[in-house]
């Protein structure tokens, strides 16, 4: 399995476009579930998120006891225009408060996107069956990899794959509706309130996609 993915993304990696004038999309904001799937240590998570497009602010919250037998637990609320990441313990009422070094995450479509080519997921020969989906590539350098996302033909964002020099992520984007429910998902909790930022440590780099590493 991991070679095929990393023999799928290296071919994207080497495609040339002959459609320059592509320029990143904005995605809108959604509500839905987003799976990731480290492949190397087999970590999982499944989750409804909430995105703000807008205000670029994100809750991811993740639980083990649902039926996709989850290994990771994890309730984050991000700011990424801050730079703040909260990784909040609701049950203790507990939080801790985070510097993001990589604003880089799998919801949105960074400037410095690639186009590399239009697939279509499916037949494209059959009415109503075939899914149009824009590939880029994405340098990562602060994250020491690259990154392919997959976006709809309304700048959705179907699927990612990172691949760094010791690890896979994998995310895919289901069940969205492009609104957002619940405004205040998105709101501090009050336990979280005018906590100190921590440290990150010395030559490391801290982003969104750092939990899931």
């Amino acid at each position: 399995m991991y070679a095929a993915v990393l023999l799928f993304a290296l071919m994207c990696w080497t495609a040339t476009t002959r459609a320059d004038h592509h320029q990143p999309c904005r995605s809108t904001n959604m509500t839905g579930v987003m799976s990731v799937l480290a492949v190397r240590n087999q970590v999982k998570a499944l989750a409804p998120y909430t995105y703000d497009a807008t205000n670029k602010k994100l809750r991811f919250q993740s639980n083990s006891s649902n039926p996709w037998n989850a290994t990771l637990e994890l309730d984050l609320l991000v700011f990424f225009e801050e730079g703040i990441l909260y990784k909040i313990d609701s049950k203790n009422q507990s939080c801790e408060k985070k510097a993001l070094q990589a604003t880089y995450h799998p919801f949105a479509l960074p400037s410095n996107a690639v186009f590399q080519s239009r697939l279509v997921f499916g037949s494209a020969s059959i009415e109503g069956e075939g899914l149009k989906a824009d590939i880029w590539s994405i340098p990562t350098p602060d994250l020491k990899g690259q990154s392919i996302m997959s976006l709809s033909m309304g700048c959705i964002p179907l699927s990612l794959m990172h691949v760094a020099e010791d690890s896979m992520l994998i995310f895919s984007n289901m069940n969205v509706e492009q609104e957002i429910k619940d405004p205040d998902l998105l709101a501090v909790p009050s336990f979280c309130q005018g906590l100190p930022v921590e440290e990150t440590p010395e030559g490391t780099v801290y982003g969104f996609m750092t939990e899931f590493m």
